[in-house]
């Protein structure tokens, strides 16, 4: 039997005061991609036979003392390079060739991400179902990052504003991820307090439809200035800002909760170097750009008239959240983005598979010309790391947040691709080669929050990372 559902009445344009007068300023946006890298055969690096064991060991010992120093020599970059990893300079001359802090800090944060999902309880006997199965102490030994630098300071809730009736009880706040703060220890390391906020990917029903929620809708975040202009995907902006108004000891939405402990954070901290970085995966990399939008818009990030708390968004696999009116209002206000994406990934395709800026541009001529209707139209904003993979067997795995950061830790097993990629042909090309015929071809429908990663790792049928600005 097919599933029903009934969308409830809510509030989206809840407003919460704070500072205005935020000064624009621009950024530009673009595609970026891996670099290439030489590969270098097995047989230059040879070991003779005869060589005596205390050689042997002394190498071993000079190997190691190197690569201590190359971290150290890492973490004080770092620590210097900070506001250049974070984007500063919309990540220019640091992809091509990838720099090394780059390629750290993006699995870093992915890192950060994979605790969310290895976290959330999805047994629907627990007692914790929908919910976070450690607490903030505890959370980070319990997934593998007790040495991650980081304390948790607050989780955060969001309740979807739909009802199913095959979902079990009624539509309230399901665990999303967490807000946590860098130690003193890591402030060194990092050279600056970093403000971490992580959001996991859709998991429960009510997100599934939320997702396809497809139309466009004004995010009026602002209240002293509305902003018709900037419009977001209706259930995106639903999940950011429905709450549990309903119920007497109900959750605030996930917007109050995130904005409430950011101000709490920037305020306890006022005086130090901060940053604020937001990363995501899937419909989590939405919220997070979301909350990067809102933060700035409102000006939560101004120090004062002339400085501004950075704000990074780091998206994995994530869909399009918005039109071209807010993607200007994004680089305007100085949001930083760095997309990581499968070009296989059909989530990152979505919503606006067809009615969207990139394909009217297409149209256009590939100019700068855009169609009467273009600020009706969905597109991506930020700069954009672009992988290729895929796996015939498990498909999921185009869209599975390990696979990305398995990939991401071995760059030598990437094949880089410098010219245009035109996938429809590539794909046709594909099948040919191998010979799949129709009959054994099935179609599945991917389930992304599964780990696929240890399975998809050595069947990959063909792995690249394409180069591309636009």
């Amino acid at each position: 039997m097919a599933s029903m559902f009934q969308m409830q009445n809510t509030n989206m344009n809840q407003h919460v005061t704070f500072p205005k007068n935020i000064q624009p300023r621009s950024g530009s946006f673009g595609q970026v991609c891996l670099p290439k890298r030489t590969e270098t055969a097995a047989g230059k690096q040879t070991i003779v036979a005869a060589v005596a064991t205390v050689e042997v060991a002394t190498t071993t010992s000079t190997r190691a003392n190197a690569k201590t120093t190359a971290s150290t020599s890492a973490t004080s970059n770092l620590a210097n390079q900070w506001r250049e990893i974070q984007g500063s300079n919309n990540w220019e001359n640091l992809v091509e060739p990838l720099h090394p802090l780059l390629q750290q800090e993006i699995i870093r944060y992915g890192d950060f991400v994979t605790a969310c999902y290895k976290a959330f309880d999805l047994d629907p006997n627990s007692k914790r179902y929908l919910n976070c199965k450690y607490g903030k102490k505890n959370m980070f030994r319990e997934v593998g990052l007790e040495s991650c630098g980081y304390e948790v300071t607050k989780y955060i809730y969001a309740t979807p504003d739909i009802n199913i009736p095959i979902q079990n009880g009624e539509s309230c706040g399901r665990w999303m991820g967490y807000v946590a703060v860098s130690s003193d220890d890591a402030v060194k390391r990092l050279g600056r307090r970093d403000i971490v906020i992580t959001f996991r990917g859709t998991v429960t029903n009510p997100e599934w439809v939320a997702n396809l929620m497809s139309s466009l809708t004004p995010a009026r975040l602002d209240p002293h200035n509305p902003r018709d202009d900037v419009k977001v995907e209706s259930g995106f902006l639903s999940l950011y800002t429905s709450d549990e108004s309903e119920s007497k000891f109900g959750l605030g939405s996930c917007r109050e909760q995130l904005l409430s402990e950011v101000s709490r954070l920037l305020n306890k901290y006022k005086g130090e170097e901060l940053s604020i970085t937001l990363a995501g995966h899937s419909m989590g990399s939405s919220l997070a750009l979301l909350l990067g939008y809102d933060i700035a818009e409102l000006g939560l990030n101004r120090e004062n008239s002339r400085r501004k708390i950075p704000i990074t968004v780091f998206s994995f696999g994530g869909p399009r959240v918005g039109n071209s009116g807010f993607k200007q209002r994004c680089e305007e206000l100085g949001v930083k983005v760095l997309r990581i994406v499968n070009v296989n990934d059909p989530i990152t395709k979505m919503p606006g598979v067809v009615f969207n800026l990139e394909n009217f541009r297409v149209l256009g001529g590939g100019g700068s010309f855009e169609f009467p209707w273009s600020c009706s139209c969905y597109t991506h904003v930020g700069v954009e790391l672009v992988l290729d993979f895929f796996n015939m067997q498990n498909p999921s795995c185009v869209h599975d947040l390990g696979t990305y950061l398995s990939l991401l830790k071995c760059p030598n097993r990437v094949q880089i691709q410098k010219e245009g990629v035109d996938l429809m042909n590539r794909a046709k090309e594909l099948l040919l080669n191998l010979n799949v015929s129709a009959q054994n071809f099935n179609m599945q429908v991917p389930i992304p929050w599964r780990s696929a990663s240890a399975r998809t790792t050595s069947n990959m049928v063909k792995l690249q990372v394409q180069s591309q600005r636009t």
